[in-house]
């Protein structure tokens, strides 16, 4: 496993933008992991704490089931959504990132596999009940962070929620950033985009310093054709 510079990260992502291919570096931080899951260097190796107060007030029930993590990296959120009864679909656009979930929970309930966000599987569309995404947007450039959201909307079933978490920045601030957090009128996408706002935090983490954060849900308020 190479050592991680933050500089050479952040030049190797700005490479891969310039090409227009925003998607090209993931495969690269798993794979120089060498099959070891606590050498990614952005894994906190536990779910997010704001996805399990979630699930608590909200475990799966025979009317929500089916839920998917998107970019899942390691497992860990995708462990915990199962943990609570959901029927879980993880994808990554990484094969060393799958390989490593797979090896990491041999005996899981989870399906890991590789997919890409902007060509997923004709029949994921309109049909989880519970979306998760948690950091993929904010290491995305320009209108792809656009592609992205829209096609994590698209996921959803009537009545479905997705679950975003993210590092956040006040408008006009940090362009440069990498990763580049959200302001408020990006994470509203999702309302533009016909969702309704469950709730929204705003937070500070407990790194030193501190990085600013929101976990808000979103919920599909379509009807469902069929009833």
């Amino acid at each position: 496993m190479k050592e991680f510079d933050p500089e050479k990260f952040r030049e190797m992502v700005r490479t891969h933008w310039r090409r227009d291919d925003p998607l090209g570096w993931f495969e690269r931080i798993y794979k120089n992991a060498d099959g070891d899951h606590t050498a990614v260097f952005w894994a906190d190796l536990h779910p997010n704490p704001h996805l399990v107060s979630w699930l608590k007030v909200h475990p799966a029930t025979r009317e929500r089931r089916r839920a998917i993590a998107i970019g899942c990296g390691v497992g860990d959120d995708a462990e915990a959504l199962a943990s609570y009864g959901y029927e879980v679909t993880a994808f990554d656009i990484s094969p060393s990132a799958i390989a490593l979930c797979r090896q990491r929970y041999p005996e899981s309930s989870v399906n890991y596999l590789v997919a890409d966000l902007f060509v997923y599987p004709k029949a994921w569309k309109g049909t989880f009940d519970l979306v998760y995404e948690c950091n993929t947007i904010q290491v995305l450039p320009g209108l792809y962070r656009e592609r992205a959201i829209k096609a994590m909307t698209e996921l959803l079933a009537p009545g479905g929620e997705i679950l975003v978490s993210c590092r956040s920045r006040q408008k006009d601030k940090d362009h440069d950033a990498i990763p580049l957090p959200l302001d408020r009128e990006e994470i509203d996408s999702f309302k533009r985009l016909g969702l309704v706002e469950k709730s929204f935090l705003a937070y500070d983490d407990d790194q030193i310093p501190s990085v600013p954060h929101f976990f808000a849900t979103y919920r599909n308020e379509t009807a469902d054709p069929d009833r």
